[in-house]
């Protein structure tokens, strides 16, 4: 497979620093091209052209554009098989989608930018109200990820090495802290997460250390 070439995100779009911790645990290289969410240069018409959604991240690999990140990362996994994303028994693979994707479709979907935006502009929620919404739904989905993870007694990783469910957490703990939610009660997800963030490919991918983050000091 032609490796990707490019990856179209955000620096601090929990959906593409999933793609850029992904990418980096296959060792694979790609052209970072920046997208700001918050001009709305997703919004463009040729961007849209290339991603219906209007949406971050967009991967251009294998000779197409693909857009959302799940099904990115699925494709990624069989397209460059090793290291693997998925352990390989059956029962296993089910556990790690089951976590990561109760994260993608329960904590992130109702929390992310356009959800936010709509709450203020429809809504008139205020900054405060946001943030106890984004709250409320990200500690809805980590009560129950922190109890399976307690079933299955989980070391630094959730099997053997970091894989897919790591690429979905990681992203969802920065966002949390960024919202002032409490992680004390998550001792699991810490340990994992404090295991992931001096490896080199968490290291890359980290908002922090993006060429778009506005803070990033120049070289």
């Amino acid at each position: 497979m032609k490796p990707p070439t490019r990856l179209h995100g955000y620096f601090r779009s929990s959906t593409t620093y999933r793609l850029r911790i992904a990418l980096g645990l296959k060792g694979i290289a790609y052209d970072y091209v920046p997208v700001n969410l918050v001009k709305g240069e997703q919004k463009a018409a040729d961007y849209v052209a290339r991603n219906a959604f209007a949406s971050v991240p967009l991967l251009e690999a294998g000779g197409r554009d693909r857009a959302q990140s799940m099904a990115q990362l699925e494709w990624l996994d069989e397209a460059c098989p090793e290291p693997p994303l998925l352990p390989r028994g059956m029962e296993d693979r089910f556990t790690v989608r089951e976590l990561a994707y109760a994260i993608a479709t329960e904590a992130h979907a109702p929390n992310n930018l356009q959800v936010l935006n709509y709450l203020k502009t429809e809504f008139a929620a205020t900054q405060e109200q946001v943030e106890v919404w984004y709250r409320h739904w990200l500690a809805r989905t980590l009560g129950p990820v922190e109890a399976r993870l307690a079933e299955h007694d989980t070391g630094d990783f959730m099997f053997n090495a970091p894989g897919l469910f790591e690429v979905v957490l990681i992203p969802q703990l920065y966002n949390a802290r960024r919202f002032g939610l409490d992680l004390a009660p998550y001792p699991h997800m810490a340990r994992i997460e404090a295991a992931c963030l001096p490896l080199d490919p968490f290291q890359r991918a980290h908002p922090d250390n993006q060429i778009d983050n506005p803070e990033k000091s120049p070289a």
